[in-house]
This record gives structure tokens, sequence and C-alpha cells, in this order.
């Protein structure tokens, strides 16, 4: 009878390595995507873009700002877009800077759908939507802070083309020198639209039943894998947010289909926001442990995360990775603060969007701040 007794096994804490998918991350921390508004002409990243994501490259994993994957996918002012050779070029100034600091990048490809203004559109072009139902929320046009424009129902026959235009977008990614994409299904963007009851009315194969109302997320995600391989793919949700008028009758059944669905596929990782997007937790009861059984990758969280919290959902196992949006933001180096437990830098709210390097490229690290 053997004595030796097998190794103690240690949960992984939030600064140990993972791989996600076919990606290396030197740690579980990740940048989550933040809406910056300051693309430049041709919505093309700015060379100031480089620098900024550069910064943080000591994150695990970087997700970009969302990014527009055609002329009809944008609903805010100055937001890149990844349909354009100038802005495949834009976006590979940043990969190559990010990679030469050592991170890993992942562009988030979206379209806003509903979430749109004519003016920020081509001359006689209106949002599209799954059905024609006006948001209750405001976006940020050249005039400032408007309510959104009436979108128009999508054709059946035009369906097909923002799937392919997604699918286009991930191979351009690839060319750009990104590790992956993150497909945004959340925050009630065009994908969201066509997940849930409140902005979907359709009558066709795309709405009524959940099986009908998750066929376009699954038809742009399978689309995504195929072009690029399902280790490269991940996906957002956000099963509750009210974000952008977002609502579903009931949705613990549609997401843990959606999940299930994306699971099939062998998509990299799903990064769910948990309650309110920004806001609260507890927005809304919502069983987040029967999604994550449903799925076989990686599993990031995502909301008002703070250091400690972060560290148990990675203990107990209810989390792979987190996802920090503002901490980031305001501290290149969040790594490092919070392994060391040193304060962070008080986000200044009034540069969040739009603007120059001010509120960007600017906040100290903690080697500037001891200098």
């Amino acid at each position: 009878m053997s004595d030796t007794k097998p190794a103690a096994h240690h949960a992984p804490s939030l600064f140990d390595p993972i791989r996600i998918g076919a990606i290396d991350c030197a740690n579980r921390m990740v940048m989550a995507p933040l809406t910056r508004s300051r693309a430049a002409e041709g919505l093309v990243p700015s060379p100031l873009a480089a620098e900024y994501y550069g910064q943080r490259a000591t994150a695990g994993l970087i997700i970009t700002e969302a990014t527009q994957v055609n002329v009809l996918a944008q609903g805010y002012i100055s937001t890149p877009g990844i349909y354009t050779g100038a802005q495949i070029e834009g976006w590979r100034r940043v990969t190559d800077e990010v990679h030469r600091r050592g991170g890993r990048i992942v562009v988030q490809l979206w379209h806003v759908g509903r979430i749109s203004h004519t003016s920020l559109l081509p001359a006689g072009e209106v949002p599209v939507a799954p059905s024609a139902i006006r948001a209750k929320t405001k976006t940020f046009t050249p005039e400032g802070f408007v309510d959104v424009s009436e979108p128009r129902a999508l054709r059946l026959d035009e369906i097909p083309g923002i799937v392919r235009d997604f699918a286009a977008a991930a191979r351009n990614a690839m060319q750009a020198g990104f590790d992956g994409i993150e497909i945004h299904a959340a925050n009630g963007y065009l994908i969201d639209q066509f997940l849930r009851d409140g902005s979907n009315h359709r009558d066709d194969e795309y709405g009524g039943s959940i099986e009908n109302r998750t066929r376009f997320l699954d038809e742009v995600a399978t689309a995504c894998v195929a072009a690029i391989g399902g280790d490269r793919v991940g996906v957002r949700l956000a099963p509750v947010t009210p974000s952008n008028d977002a609502h579903d009758s009931n949705p613990q059944p549609l997401f843990e289909r959606a999940v299930q669905r994306l699971d099939a596929l062998g998509v990299a990782y799903i990064h769910v926001i948990e309650g309110a997007t920004g806001g609260r937790r507890d927005a809304q009861p919502f069983d987040y442990a029967a999604l994550r059984a449903k799925f076989g990758g990686t599993w990031i969280v995502n909301n008002g995360y703070d250091r400690d919290m972060a560290e148990a959902a990675i203990r107990e196992g209810r989390a792979d990775a987190v996802a920090f949006g503002v901490p980031f933001l305001a501290n290149p180096d969040l790594v490092r603060r919070f392994r060391e437990g040193a304060p962070l830098n008080t986000p200044n709210r009034d540069t969040f969007y739009a603007g120059g390097a001010s509120g960007y490229a600017d906040y100290p690290t903690l080697d500037q701040v001891a200098s």
C-alpha cells in the first residue's frame, strides 16, 4: 500500500494563467469592452487607440470597444468599424502594440440594430431591427444626445447578408492581427433585439418561439466559427439588463437555450453581464449557474466586480475569469494594483466618451505616481 498522498489541488486565483480557446492568457483579469467614441475619420481607430490599449496589455485578455461590422451597424458618433481596408490597418497598429507588450486582444463585433439615428447612417437609410418598434432610449450623434430613430423591420432576404458581414468582420479581425473576436449579443443591440420578445414581434422563422428567436444568434456564431474557428470566438450576453430598452417576458429559458446552442458550436467563451449593465447586480432574479451548467467553454463574468468579489468568484468556481470595465479604463496597470493591493485612480466620467488623450491615454501607472 502506497503512502504517497495526491498533490493538494489549489483553486486557481485571479492571477493564474488560463487558456481561453486558442488564446493563452497570462491571468484571469479581462478588460471589458468600453465604447470611447474616439475613432478618427472613416471610423478608423486613432493612433492614440494603439497607445491606450497597449498601456493595458498586462490584462490577461483585452476585449476592444464595440466595432461595427457594416455601415448600418453604427449607432453612436465616432465608433470604429472593421469593414474597410483603412479600418483593418488602424486595428493592425493596435494589435501590434498590444502584442509587442505581451498582451492578448480580441475585437468585439457589433451591429446596433435599432439603437441608432438617421444622422449616423448613409443618406436615406434608417436603422434596421427585427421589428419596426422604436426603442425607448437615446444615442450620441453630432447634435448631442437624442432619441433614437424609428427603425424598419429587416426583410427575410436581408438577414443572411448581415450574417455574412459578421463572418467577414471576423476574417478582417484575423487580418488585423487580433487573437479572436467577441460577438456582441448583449445590451439591447441587434442580436439581443432578435432574442427578446420585447423587441422581436416577427411571425417568420426568426420570431415567436425561443428556437426561432435564438436562430439569428446561432447563425451569426455559426458563420464566425466557420470563418475563423470556434476556439477564437466568444459571445457576450446580458440576460436581464434593461439597457437600450431590452426586455423579455421570460429570460431564463431563453438564455439557457441560447447558451446551449453556443455550446454545440464549440465557442471559446461566454462573457455574461450579471444584472443591469453598469448598474445593480440584483436588478432581476436570474440563475446564472444554470446557464453555466450548459456550457463547456470558458465562463467570464462581469458587472461591478472588485478584487475580493472576483477572487471569490474564481476560487468558488462560479467563473473562470472576470471582466472589469471602468477600473481598467482608469488604471492601465490594474493587474499590478490588484496584485499589490494598491489604491486605484479615480475615473473621470466627463472624458469617457469622445475627446483626445485626456482621460484616455493619460491615466498614471503606479510607477508614474511614485516618480
